[in-house]
């Protein structure tokens, strides 16, 4: 076996689904988690909590790319991503789906009965967005809906129910991705127009896109505190919650000094908020 072509495999997979990113949501499946347990919930459902968030993702990213392969191919931003260049065939892309897939539903199935019941509507929620965006400017909500999931999979992982405030800390997980989508989505708006696809941006013009964008993010701050009030958590969340509206204006800040910040904002802001937000439940229940 050729050590180097392995590892070389192993690094185009990992940029055609952007591994890293998937900080977007495991934050939020173990906030889920811990509020549920009501503390550490175990080295067993970690693990498991674990397998299923890197499998979901996997699957939604490489079924994204799978779709769009036309689409990047045009586009300069994408155009040498490992499904456009031929780092990553057709083929090889559709096995790591169906394996991605396969594997979330039976981690799924080792957590409880109703995960399990649940793992194929949540794989079909994840493909929606890949389609959608071809269709409706609601694809950014699709968007949000998918990483929404996370945080509704770790609460069902530990008590197989769905409390009400685990409902509104998804809400505000749903309108936050839905609303720095949007900010992202504000790179592509003349190519979008030019190929027929559906953005908010594109149907609705720069400012219209940006205002719905604090929108939905002045939604995410309403459902999160609404979460930190019906949760079964201390005062130390309210902090958790302030802090989420000051990383949200300096986002918002960014984007309207220079949109070349759009990068910046995307990853490095919102990567930071969900990890600060999970450290902040952490100190809650161990103080």
């Amino acid at each position: 076996m050729n050590f180097s072509k392995v590892l070389q495999t192993l690094k185009n997979f990992n940029e055609l689904v952007m591994f890293q990113h998937t900080i977007f949501s495991l934050p939020f499946i173990f906030i889920a988690m811990i509020t549920a347990a009501g503390g550490w919930f175990g080295w067993k459902l970690l693990l498991l909590g674990l397998g299923a968030a890197v499998s979901a993702r996997n699957f939604a990213m490489a079924f994204n790319r799978w779709c769009d392969r036309d689409i990047d191919a045009k586009n300069p931003r994408t155009a040498s991503r490992p499904s456009v260049d031929g780092r990553v065939g057709g083929g090889k892309m559709v096995l790591f789906i169906l394996g991605n897939g396969a594997l979330f539903v039976g981690v799924a199935y080792l957590i409880n009965d109703l995960a399990f019941k649940l793992s194929l509507p949540i794989l079909g929620i994840l493909a929606l967005y890949s389609v959608m965006k071809r269709f409706s400017f609601l694809a950014h909500l699709i968007l949000g809906l998918s990483l929404a999931l996370a945080p509704i999979a770790g609460v069902i992982a530990v008590s197989e129910s769905v409390p009400l405030w685990s409902l509104f800390l998804s809400l505000g997980v749903l309108f936050w991705v839905a609303g720095f989508d949007v900010l992202y989505s504000l790179q592509d708006i003349e190519f979008d127009k030019n190929e027929g696809l559906h953005s908010i941006p594109s149907r609705f013009g720069e400012k219209k896109a940006i205002l719905l964008s604090r929108i939905f993010h002045l939604f995410t701050l309403f459902f999160w505190f609404l979460f930190v009030i019906f949760a079964p958590l201390g005062q130390i969340m309210l902090f958790a919650w302030a802090f989420c509206v000051m990383m949200l204006g300096y986002e918002h800040y960014l984007v309207s000094q220079d949109f070349r910040n759009i990068p910046k904002a995307f990853f490095t802001v919102n990567g930071y908020l969900g990890i600060v937000f999970l450290t902040f439940c952490i100190a809650d229940r161990a103080l």
